[in-house]
This record gives C-alpha cells, structure tokens and sequence, in this order.
C-alpha cells in the first residue's frame, strides 16, 4: 500500500481581470473521484492544504452550473461527505515531508490559480519529490500548483516536460473566458513546459516519467489510475 498526499487549494477566492471576487474553490469530482479510485486501489490518501485550513468546495461543481449533471453531483457530495474527517481538519502543508509519501496529487478547480500556484511550501515539496523520483499528479486547474516549484536559478522545475491541464480554450468556451486573471495553459507553454492538450473537454492524461498531468474533470478517474498503476508498478 503506497502513501498518497493529496494537495487541495484553500483559497476560496480569486481576484478576476476585471478586479472582481469570483467564489470559488476545488472542484468537487477531481477531489471525490481521484480519492476513491486511490482508495479503492488500496492506497491510503492523506489531505493537505496551506495553513491547514478546510478546503470549500465549489457551489458549481455540485449542479448544472457548472455543466455538472444532478445524479453526478450528489454522487460526489455524497463522497465528500464519506471522507468528511480529513476535509474538516486537513494536514498543515508546511509541517508535511516528502519522504513520508511516495505520490503528490494536485485536484483543481480554479482556487490553485490563488494559492497553490505561488506557495512555497509547495514548491519546495515538489522539489524535493521530483528529486526523488516520486509520482507527482495534476488535474485540470491542479497544475497551476506546479508553477510554485522553481530551480536554484529561478527557472520553472517542470521546464521541458510533457503534461497537460485546463486549456485556454476551455477556460474560454466554459471557465471565466477573457475574465480569467491568467490561462494556465498559457502560463505553463510560457514558463516552457511542453503542454500537450486534446480536444476540449475530452479524457487527456500525460504521462512523463514521475510526472502525470490530466486535463481537465472528465480526465479525473483516468488520472486517479493512472497514479495507482504508476504506485503497482514500483
């Protein structure tokens, strides 16, 4: 049984172009479905946040407006509610060590883009796993997280790997379009990650040695088992 830490934002936040709020937080299926394939392929499944603040989930991700079917949405509130105890009172990302897990998992939604993307808890934490050889993972908004990890010289630490996120496109046709403070795909191809992306909304996973990168919800599950075949293959 492999150790898993699963890194959820607790922003609940973000400051939009336009210098609005915009409510947000993680999205509800990244966090239910990842952390049932896991568990059910018999990892165990540690929750962390920044400050060890509780994780709010995003009201959108729970019905239709956020594309989200009703059946669907109470499945995951239900899942949530399952795993209440370690959402209520999560691991302080500061206290935790890389050596005591063997894979880091980055659910989104667009709270990362407020916190996780400029934590340096986190970047030293996946630094340090990266080093190691560890299986590292991002979901859709998730790979924000993956910019807070940088080299002695500054330079992005995923520079010149192959992974995948929420697109522009996405986040044009049903994200926060030209409102968006910033586009993570963008934001990666700039910092000179090799983003690879599918068609819009379809089940996209990369996989780049220890690094494992999902597009978007609908590629949830396939990355969730991803990470548990990566783990079985150790």
């Amino acid at each position: 049984m492999a150790k898993i830490l699963m890194i959820v934002s607790a922003g609940d936040r973000l400051t939009l172009a336009d210098g609005s709020d915009h409510a947000t937080g993680y999205w509800a299926e990244e966090v239910a479905a990842s952390h049932r394939v896991l568990v059910e392929a018999g990892h165990s499944v540690d929750i962390a946040t920044p400050g060890g603040v509780r994780p709010t989930v995003d009201a959108l991700s729970l019905d239709e407006r956020g594309g989200v079917d009703p059946a669907d949405g109470l499945a995951f509130a239900s899942y949530l509610a399952s795993i209440e105890p370690e959402l209520a009172a999560p691991l302080n990302l500061s206290t935790v060590r890389a050596a005591d897990y063997d894979a880091f998992y980055l659910p989104g939604g667009h709270a990362p883009m407020a916190d996780l993307a400029d934590d340096a808890d986190l970047g030293a934490l996946l630094s340090e796993a990266d080093a190691s050889g560890r299986v590292i993972a991002a979901l859709c908004h998730g790979v924000a997280g993956l910019l807070s990890a940088t080299k002695a010289d500054g330079a992005f630490l995923f520079a010149g790997r192959s992974l995948t996120g929420f697109t522009d496109e996405e986040e044009k046709q049903g994200g926060l379009g030209e409102r968006t403070p910033w586009f993570v795909e963008s934001r990666l191809a700039e910092r000179g990650a090799e983003v690879k992306a599918g068609a819009p909304w379809t089940d996209t996973v990369i996989v780049d040695g220890n690094l494992i990168t999902g597009q978007n919800p609908q590629s949830s599950v396939t990355t969730a088992k991803r990470v548990a075949a990566a783990l079985s293959a150790e």
